[in-house]
């Protein structure tokens, strides 16, 4: 193999594995606010516009599924915020568990681990409502 095309075969490496790392990036940031910042209301609307389309719906259907759909969104979104609820208890049990074992200087890095968490959570909406957790000093 020459070395042109030696480089020729990296460079379109290198370029496919740029391509793919662009596709995920973009990918993860369409799903997180697909998943994670939709609200009811939005969701809902999502979901309706998509049925409307895909099952061909009239007016009148529209109509009659129109109460299913919000209420579904809203159980959706009930059920997303009680299992981040659940998540969060589990971790913070799992914490208690851990301290015995851990050295003072271990136990104060747990608990900027636990601070840094709550305000990423929060900032991110999966904290349920509530006063935001302090800043770090």
């Amino acid at each position: 193999m020459n070395k042109s095309l030696r480089w020729k075969l990296v460079l379109a490496f290198v370029l496919v594995f740029l391509a793919g790392a662009a596709c995920g990036f973009f990918g993860a940031l369409h799903a997180h606010y697909f998943f994670t910042r939709m609200d009811p209301g939005v969701m809902a609307q999502h979901m309706k516009q998509r049925l409307r389309v895909e099952l061909k719906l009239t007016p009148e259907q529209m109509q009659q599924i129109s109460p299913i759909i919000d209420r579904a969104a809203s159980q959706l979104k009930t059920k997303r915020e009680q299992t981040m609820r659940d998540v969060h208890e589990i971790f913070e049990q799992t914490h208690r568990e851990m301290q015995p074992f851990l050295t003072s200087e271990q136990r104060a890095k747990l608990e900027e681990v636990e601070k840094r968490h709550r305000r990423l959570l929060h900032r991110h909406g999966f904290m349920p409502p509530g006063p935001p957790p302090p800043p770090d000093d």
